[in-house]
């Protein structure tokens, strides 16, 4: 499955120092226009490579965009004979959650404005006022809903993508297929999204690290902060990830499903754990559309979410950070 996320969102640092009784197992490859890595401690070596591969091509006739015959694919067309599976119920029931939660700042319909821009399925189009109107009114969480395995849209010109949710998910089924194996100390990452459980050391934590927000990363781009996980699901989204110059403007891929053109605003990275990386990856991206101010103010009137956040963010050319006070006891910012 290809999607429009950028590979690398999040370097991940594996700092082993395991007694020999101990088996790391590692297994890689790549998968929806990035890479993926799956590493656990086990007793012995089981070679799950096939059956991962096959888990994600399963996902992928569900939920790519980029495969004609996936069941997303089929539900733009309009296709009548499209039934959801149950990957694509459970992503979609999540996505109008958290469109809910937020407004509408979280929107899986924005595939044409994501597409006019230049960041979806389709080739850009030359963007003005006029073309961001017409698109619009085919934006909405509202204008779809499940009846059953049946799509329903109050207009064939909607159409959806779960660019912003499925990498989370897909992170999210290779773990639980890692615990049906009976694996409870692992650490999967797909395109920088991450679940973690248990330790990678009997007295040690699984530690990630946030990168800078750094558009210039031909020689890769330093670390922001460490962070010592926990049993938790990790997504950053940030507008200097994927962008393009057009005219001398810059162009990102954060699209404000209210108005129709990418935010503006000093956010210039949102880091979210949640308990499972779908949730994080969702928020994440609603975050960089809100922005700051309202993000933050969001998490204080959905605590009972239990989100914790890394914020970096523009002040007078100089990066600063946020951290929310839980998170800040296991993070360790090196700048």
């Amino acid at each position: 499955m290809k999607f429009t996320l950028p590979p690398f969102i999040l370097v991940f640092l594996f700092l082993y120092c395991n007694p020999p009784s101990e088996n790391i197992i590692r297994i890689n490859g790549e998968a929806q226009g990035t890479t993926y890595q799956l590493t656990w401690i086990a007793g012995e070596g089981l070679d799950y490579k096939s059956a991962i591969d096959s888990i994600l091509s399963v996902i992928d006739l569900s939920l790519s965009t980029y495969v004609p015959a996936s069941i997303i694919s089929r539900i733009n067309r309009n296709d009548t004979g499209a039934l959801a599976d149950d990957h694509f119920i459970r992503v979609f029931k999540k996505a109008i959650e958290v469109s809910e939660k937020t407004n509408g700042y979280f929107d899986v319909t924005v595939a044409p404005l994501i597409n006019a821009w230049g960041f979806g399925f389709t080739n850009e189009e030359a963007i003005d006022s006029t073309l961001i109107d017409s698109l619009l009114p085919y934006t909405g969480y509202d204008l779809v809903r499940l009846e059953g395995r049946k799509l329903v849209k109050k207009n064939p010109r909607v159409m959806l993508d779960f660019n912003a949710i499925a990498q989370g998910y897909t992170v999210d089924v290779l773990a639980s297929f890692l615990e049906s194996k009976g694996i409870n100390n692992y650490l999967v990452e797909l395109g920088g999204e991450i679940k973690v459980k248990g330790k990678k050391q009997k007295d040690k934590n699984w530690t990630v690290g946030i990168d800078q927000p750094n558009e210039n990363h031909a020689n890769g781009r330093p670390l922001q902060a460490i962070l010592q996980m926990g049993n938790s699901g990790l997504a950053t989204s940030g507008n200097y990830r994927k962008f393009y110059i057009s005219s001398g403007e810059k162009r990102a891929h954060i699209i404000d499903p209210h108005t129709g053109y990418p935010g503006k605003h000093n956010l210039l990275s949102a880091t979210v754990l949640a308990a499972d990386c779908m949730t994080a990856d969702a928020y994440a991206t609603a975050f960089m559309v809100m922005g700051m101010d309202k993000a933050k103010k969001f998490l204080v009137l959905h605590k009972e979410l239990q989100l914790e956040v890394f914020f970096i963010y523009d002040e007078k050319g100089n990066w600063k950070t946020y951290s929310s006070p839980a998170l800040k006891k296991r993070l360790e910012e090196l700048y």
